[in-house]
């Protein structure tokens, strides 16, 4: 059945979708007609069973509330220093099927690429609308959200409201840590928010690595392998499905 996430507070009664490329999708793409039914979720994250009640006025009905909830029970913001090429985009899709919250990109020291303001606006509203029709495939309670900073000062200051903050650092790898991350989320509890940071193609400087330790950071090796910098937040992501989903 298809899903819709849509803007506000769910309303009572018949109703017409207000948002153009929403509406446009339902009926003009997908060509829903007069009782034809999907899931719409709004922004409490409630999935509601809905149906069509005019194809030519938009207009359709609730019929119920749905206890489906496929949110991971952690928070998890994916931090990365800018990539090259369209490896923002790659992680948008794949890490918000994965069960992502948020994706945050900031300018690292060893990020070769460079983004002004506007053309960091222009990015961020991309990856949105990504992440946006990632969230409605996956069937997802929520749209994750993201940010991208100008400033790496200004993603440093955002670091304080995380419960755990966990470094990809290939010298870890490289030494064979393997049990930090296994074991911190083994004691996490519901609710709680993470924040996986990863370097670009060059990595994260030492610069950076004694920043993060200052803010509680911990330096993770992810296996013996050494992964491209849009494999490694599908990896941390899917382990933490396995240790808080998978191993209850």
């Amino acid at each position: 059945m298809q899903q819709y996430f849509v803007n506000g507070r769910a309303p009572q009664g018949i109703f017409q979708i207000s948002d153009k490329d929403t509406a446009k999708h339902m009926f003009s793409v997908m060509r829903l007609q007069a009782d034809d039914q999907i899931v719409l979720v709004f922004d409490d994250g409630i999935k509601r069973l809905a149906r069509v009640v005019d194809s030519q006025s938009q207009s359709v009905e609730i019929i119920e509330e749905l206890a489906d909830n496929v949110e991971l029970p952690v928070s998890v913001t994916i931090a990365m220093g800018f990539p090259k090429g369209d490896k923002l985009e790659f992680v948008a899709q794949k890490a918000t099927e994965l069960g992502m919250a948020a994706l945050w990109a900031f300018p690292a020291d060893w990020s070769v690429v460079k983004w002004d303001g506007k053309k960091l606006a222009k990015k961020e509203e991309k990856l949105s609308k990504i992440a946006q029709g990632a969230a409605e495939q996956s069937k997802r309670n929520v749209i994750p959200q993201v940010k991208l900073f100008e400033k790496k000062a200004a993603f440093l200051a955002e670091l304080e409201q995380f419960d755990k903050i966990f470094v990809a650092y290939e010298e870890s790898a490289k030494e064979g840590e393997t049990a930090i991350l296994a074991r911190e989320l083994s004691q996490m509890k519901s609710g709680e928010k993470i924040l996986f940071i990863f370097g670009p193609e060059g990595g994260i400087s030492p610069e950076e690595i004694e920043a993060f330790e200052s803010k509680g950071g911990l330096k993770i090796g992810l296996g013996p392998r050494i992964m491209r910098a849009e494999t490694a937040p599908l990896y941390a992501l899917s382990s933490t499905s396995y240790a808080l989903e998978l191993m209850k």
